[in-house]
């Protein structure tokens, strides 16, 4: 099948070969089988993209969105896979979180790299816990050369209450057309206040730090470059930015030359408008292009 990333009609587009893979899990003889496209160059490089997914997501993304980056970036010569991993979609096996699919991950690589003869390395993509999943297990193998990171997860009790509080309340107590509403009696303001009063109480309590924790400790075994990309209105970003202002040695291990970061202003969790695709798109490609 041949697919087309988004050209002027007046320029020839790029071929872009797509093939449907299935392969085991875990690699060599799992009992278990993945599925997933791969998107073709016409003369692949020697660089790869491969798509990590979020739960619950499949291979094709919101919006089809991971569809569209491969083709686009195939389209510029970066061969992509983009897969299911176990549970999710068309792969067989029990339904999992990004915390447990390491053996997917790998066994992804394997059938990447035996599937395009010209690969020498490849960066691995992932979107919110697949980008959680992606810089945890980048450590783990030599061939992964970067990592492009869309809103990690980094959740935390705390985090998430100090987002909240930031993001959420404060900017709503200084809209007119909040104050409107409450006037008006279309605000239910018992259960906003018991709500505050809960996010608020989440900042005093012990927090599960874990995911936070993992990333970090495989970010700062990685030494390749990094592409950090963080919607403007997204809560998790958000939580990202948090993570940071409340830790130094986040701050530093972010201040390091290797690492990127960009924002697609107005944009939500997973890209959805046509535009804040068509940046991350641009964003991803540039930067591929770049080392």
């Amino acid at each position: 099948m041949n697919a087309s990333a988004d050209f002027p009609s007046h320029l020839a587009a790029p071929v872009v070969t797509e093939r449907a893979l299935c392969f085991a899990c875990p690699p060599p003889q799992g009992a278990e089988r993945l599925v997933g496209v791969l998107s073709l160059p016409a003369v692949p490089g020697p660089r790869g993209v491969l798509i990590v997914t979020g739960g619950p997501q499949y291979r094709a993304g919101s919006h089809r969105q991971f569809v569209l980056l491969a083709r686009t970036l195939a389209a510029r010569g970066v061969p992509v896979l983009r897969f299911d991993y176990r549970g999710m979609g068309d792969s067989e096996g029990a339904m999992r979180d990004y915390r447990a699919i390491g053996d997917d991950i790998d066994s992804a690589l394997a059938q990447f790299f035996k599937s395009v003869p010209t690969l020498r390395e490849v960066v691995l993509w992932g979107l919110c816990d697949g980008a959680t999943a992606a810089a945890c297990h980048a450590p783990r193998d030599d061939r992964i050369a970067g990592l492009i990171l869309l809103n990690p997860w980094v959740r935390s009790n705390n985090g998430l209450a100090r987002a909240t509080l930031r993001h959420y309340y404060l900017p709503r107590l200084l809209e007119v057309a909040f104050w409107r509403k409450l006037a008006g009696g279309c605000v239910r303001l018992q259960a906003s206040l018991a709500s505050l009063r809960q996010t608020a109480n989440a900042l005093g309590q012990r927090s599960d730090e874990a995911a936070p924790a993992a990333m970090y400790a495989a970010l700062r075994q990685f030494r390749g470059p990094v592409l950090l990309i963080l919607a403007g209105a997204d809560l998790g970003a958000r939580e990202w930015d948090a993570l940071l202002a409340g830790s130094r040695p986040w701050r530093r291990l972010c201040a390091h030359p290797q690492w990127q970061r960009a924002s697609v202003p107005g944009a939500n969790h997973t890209f959805a408008s046509a535009s804040w695709r068509a940046q991350v798109e641009r964003l991803c490609g540039d930067w591929l292009a770049t080392w």
